[in-house]
């Protein structure tokens, strides 16, 4: 390219709001390409300067910035050559050459009708497999509904019907349109041309360790790995020959195929395969919290405020201030950044949680899961001054009940979670302030000993759940206490489905492990009873006010409804306190295809209180995207682990059921009415007494019922997720049997 000197002249300004063919463009002040041979482009506007600029072809207009804030789609890291303008001549780059502004980059045409390597990178055009059916749409969901949804994996390249691999299997393949057969190879020949060069490679573990080339050959419970060229004990398809750039060697532990860490095949005939402990590169991130596949044991605390500018927040709240999910701080889909664990190692960028690492004056934020939002600030609020830098869990603000009524001056049930100003009794007489000690002495009900009941200045309270609703103690020194007039709120329909009043706490621990919830936070569980002894045995969802979803093996125990009864609002399992409703059930509902999925309908209406709210149905037929996390509840059996006895949840990543059906997982045992969530490595999963209770998915400011707990080859096992049935699967029937009865 000729060396030419380009000076934009802008006459005119461009009015607010206004958009035209110029918006993709930024305007540098005195940018310009130095050379003997100078030129300029006279212009009386910004318009016509760019209809020279676009209709010049002994040079391209490039005195314009092109920088990850405003093109953050273009994959603008480090110093990579790029082609963020679409330029016909392929990548370039601005060079660390005073005199050269910038150029193009040698980077080889790709050939499109083969692969490099696996195909991970294939972005050709064939579209049908190796015994000659044709693909199906990747976004359609017929013959096949899968999880692979395009919109929720941008980077794999997902258009129309092409072979793709975005699964990190030997080579490219697709759903086929044949009903009886799901998912076949595609014949697509190896490139001649020699591959793109790797990235860096570690002998420690970095990331997911997807480019660790160490010798480690031992699993993490010491077991010898298998030769990856070798079918003995195991017969697999992870050889050198399908994986060629993988670096398969002897029987080192690598990681081909996108797992959450290096792995191998041991040489024990009980033991199919297992991760490998590999050496941190010196990041203060461990392997387990590179990604959100792998859980830390410990049970984080729960804090949903922050302090100052939030820089210090720790918490785990993942959602933005218009209900995104976050996105992983090690992923760079959908949007590639550099405020990685590794860049910023003090900052506490753990999972997809809010963070500051930038010190942000208006508070934690995160990159969004959503394509065409990079970045949003978090749903959180500033700590209270006064609240002495104890965080506690938001409650979400309840729904104005009717006309004329304050949503702060009425009550649901007994009061015990209202926070509204009344600081009256019912008598008249003021209220004595919490903290206060004057005129009347007390130890008990102060905002130190009861940090969660909201005992702010000398508000009406119900911080012991009394019967009779909100109380203070009075100002009248012969009157210790009073009970306050606070107006039930109306309607049933003041609560939405799918809105806890308490904020989750969303927490990556494990149910059998512990991970106790916050009281109320998930108000559509629960616990199924014998009528008559009480006792605890399954679990299950209310999804209206007279209908609860369960598991169709809890209802072996007798076919007669009055057998059962229904615990709802509880956080105890043999606990229950006063706001506790039990209702004995009427009729029994099996899906009469033989699912393991029931309704249950109660002998009258749950009374629908802060603890008691419905979860929401999905939408017919709809399939949760692969690696979507979601959150499994229950009172199962814990292994005898803290937390027994109270209510636990655990954080589970849906797997494709073709993933899932692989010989070394679940073994083709997955149905397509069937979903199933887990992590690989073991450890998190739902186990006995949790069958029929909920898998609940975050869509947009709601939690969907996508899945009831059916079953699972043992509890929290290595390589066996636990299995759900697909609830989008039975809506029509769940809907219609509502509707009729």
């Amino acid at each position: 390219m000729d060396h030419k000197e380009i000076i934009l002249l802008f006459l005119l300004f461009l009015k607010p709001g206004q958009g035209d063919s110029l918006d993709g463009y930024v305007s540098t002040q005195g940018a310009s390409l130095h050379s003997l041979t100078k030129k300029q482009l006279a212009a009386g506007s910004i318009a016509d300067c760019l209809a020279k600029c676009e209709g010049e072809t002994d040079f391209i207009c490039r005195s314009f910035q092109y920088s990850p804030s405003t093109h953050p789609s273009e994959g603008l890291e480090e110093n990579y050559c790029r082609n963020p303008d679409n330029d016909e001549q392929g990548p370039w780059c601005y060079t660390t050459d005073p005199d050269q502004r910038y150029e193009y980059c040698n980077i080889p045409e790709c050939e499109e009708e083969c692969m490099y390597c696996s195909g991970e990178k294939y972005e050709g055009k064939i579209s049908k497999t190796m015994s000659g059916l044709d693909c199906q749409s990747w976004d359609s969901q017929s013959p096949h509904a899968h999880g692979y949804i395009p919109a929720k994996f941008p980077s794999k390249n997902l258009k129309m019907n092409y072979c793709r691999n975005p699964d990190g299997e030997p080579r490219p393949w697709c759903f086929t349109t044949d009903p009886n057969k799901r998912w076949e190879y595609c014949d697509i020949p190896r490139c001649t041309t020699p591959p793109p060069p790797p990235g860096p490679t570690y002998q420690c573990l970095k990331g997911r360790g997807e480019n660790y080339r160490g010798t480690v050959s031992v699993t993490a419970s010491g077991k010898t790995c298998q030769r990856w060229s070798e079918q003995t004990p195991h017969r697999h398809n992870r050889t050198p020959e399908n994986f060629p750039c993988k670096n398969l060697e002897e029987n080192y532990c690598r990681n081909p195929d996108g797992e959450t860490a290096p792995w191998c095949y041991t040489t024990d005939s009980q033991l199919r395969w297992e991760y490998c402990e590999i050496p941190s590169c010196g990041s203060s991130v461990s392997p387990d919290q590179s990604d959100s596949s792998v859980l830390p044991e410990q049970t984080p605390v729960v804090q949903e405020c922050y302090q100052g500018n939030g820089k210090s927040y720790r918490g785990t709240s993942s959602t933005t201030n218009t209900g995104k999910k976050c996105q992983s701080w090690v992923s760079m889909t959908p949007h590639s950044h550099s405020k990685t664990p590794a860049n910023f190692p003090d900052a506490g960028l753990e999972m997809n949680y809010c963070r500051n690492p930038d010190n942000d004056q208006r508070g934690p934020w995160c990159f969004t899961t959503d394509p065409s939002v990079r970045w949003e600030y978090c749903n959180l609020k500033r700590c209270s001054e006064t609240g002495g830098g104890v965080a506690e869990s938001a409650i979400v603000p309840q729904v104005p009940s009717a006309p004329g009524t304050s949503e702060t001056d009425c009550m649901y049930g007994n009061g015990k979670e209202y926070r509204g100003k009344t600081a009256v009794t019912a008598a008249g007489t003021p209220c004595q302030e919490w903290a206060a000690q004057e005129p009347h002495s007390h130890r008990i009900f102060t905002p130190q000993t009861n940090p969660r009941a909201g005992l702010e200045k000398n508000y009406c309270r119900n911080p012991d759940g009394d019967v009779n609703g909100p109380w203070c103690y009075t100002m009248n020194p012969r009157k210790l206490y009073d009970y306050c007039n606070i107006p039930l709120c109306a309607s049933l329909s003041s609560f939405e489905c799918g809105k806890p009043q308490v904020e989750p706490k969303k927490c990556p621990g494990r149910v059998v492990g512990g991970c106790v919830a916050n009281p109320h936070s998930w108000p559509w569980q629960i616990s199924l009873r014998t009528r008559f002894s009480g006792q605890h045995f399954c679990g299950g969802t209310l999804i209206s006010p007279e209908w609860v979803l369960t598991a169709a093996h809890c209802l072996e125990k007798s076919s007669r409804p009055e057998f059962y009864k229904v615990i709802l609002g509880a956080h105890e399992e043999r606990i229950l306190g006063s706001d506790v409703q039990q209702i004995a059930v009427t009729k029994l509902v099996l899906e009469p295809n033989d699912a393991d999925i029931a309704l249950l309908k109660l002998s009258r209406p749950a009374t629908i209180t802060d603890n008691v709210i419905p979860a929401c149905l999905p939408s017919p037929n709809y399939v949760v995207a692969d690696r979507t996390l979601c959150y499994i509840t229950g009172w199962g059996e814990t292994k005898g682990t803290p937390g027994a006895g109270r209510l636990k949840e655990a954080q589970l990543p849906v797997i494709e059921n073709k993933v899932c059906n692989r010989a070394e997982y679940l073994n083709n045992r997955v149905k397509s009415t069937e979903l199933c969530a887990g992590h690989l490595a073991g450890g998190i999963d739902s186990c006995q007494g949790d069958s029929g209770g909920p898998l609940v998915c975050f869509e947009k400011d709601k939690y969907i019922l996508q899945g009831v707990t059916s079953w699972g080859l043992g509890c929290a096992r290595p390589n066996k997720p636990g299995v759900y049935v697909r609830v989008s699967r039975y809506v029509n029937w769940i809907e219609r049997e509502m509707r009729n009865d």
